[in-house]
């Protein structure tokens, strides 16, 4: 009997799961890959977004909130959920902008920060994880240190010489960064609207993306799952501390999406197996090697 395929996705907050390929989540699951979220830290210093949400009590309570949040986001998703204990470092504003809060993610030592990500790697032994790149996808210091401790975890997991008091040695076999904001996919669905008729949520976007680093150039892996773009949404509206019902994510009919830009993207940033690019499988090369192992 084949070993189960095994995914690892590691995010920086509670709510990153469910925007940045939730639906790929969703398709392993329902196809019956074990599939485990590593959030690093527990949001507590995140905005509140949903005016609906922006009561004095939710934001006297907003770190029990948004783990319960996140309780039901799993759920939505069918995947299992660790956290790694960190304490968000908020997305700092202003110029100049003040230091970050003494203790938080974004001013830990990678190699130190990196050990609880470890001790779960070498305990639920994925095959493939997932992260951010190296600008976090956007700037905000839980990010890119989420970028950094991924990168130090994946690469001394399996090394039976680095934090042996972490547990038994295990090598995952691919890394891959999320590539969800190209302009590529932005422009595809802004196109589709205005031939639909409908207002682009995307127009002011567009007109400055000229200003941000674009990484379309870099995805290597497209994934179909538009039929899990539903299981994603609701997920996302499960955070509804952070995600507005009636808010710019949910502005692009289901449909639309599904026709114009019906996979999530990604860019492999470390193989130990062979597969050919472009991919159209996070496993692809490991499937083989896991069915006859």
């Amino acid at each position: 009997m084949a070993e189960q395929l095994r995914l690892m996705t590691v995010h920086a907050h509670p709510d990153d799961e469910s925007s940045k390929g939730a639906a790929t989540m969703a398709k392993y699951v329902a196809e019956g890959v074990q599939v485990l979220v590593a959030t690093c830290t527990g949001g507590e210093r995140g905005s509140v977004l949903n005016p609906k949400m922006d009561r004095p009590e939710v934001l006297a309570d907003i770190a029990n909130i948004r783990r319960d949040e996140m309780t039901r986001a799993r759920e939505i998703l069918g995947v299992d959920q660790a956290w790694l204990g960190f304490v968000d470092s908020g997305l700092p504003e202003g110029d100049p902008l003040p230091p970050l809060p003494e203790g938080c993610f974004g001013l830990q030592d990678p190699q130190e920060a990196a050990k609880p990500l470890i001790k779960l790697i070498r305990e639920f032994r994925p095959h493939v994880m997932t992260t951010y790149d190296e600008n976090g996808g956007y700037p905000h210091p839980d990010h890119i240190m989420c970028h950094k401790v991924s990168v130090v975890a994946f690469e001394a997991a399996g090394d039976p010489e680095r934090f042996p008091e972490l547990g038994e040695p295990w090598q995952p076999l691919k890394l891959y960064y999320n590539s969800g904001w190209t302009r590529a996919r932005m422009l595809a669905l802004h196109e589709g609207m205005l031939a639909a008729g409908l207002e682009s949520p995307y127009t002011e976007w567009l007109e400055k993306s000229s200003e941000r680093q674009d990484r379309g150039d870099k995805i290597t892996t497209r994934i179909e799952c538009g039929e899990y773009f539903g299981i994603r949404d609701d997920a996302l509206r499960a955070h509804a501390t952070q995600v507005d019902p009636d808010g710019f994510w949910f502005k692009i009919p289901l449909e639309l999406q599904q026709k114009v830009w019906p996979t999530e993207d990604f860019e492999l940033a470390r193989s130990l197996v062979d597969s050919p690019i472009p991919e159209s499988d996070l496993f692809a090369g490991i499937r083989e090697k896991v069915a006859t192992h």
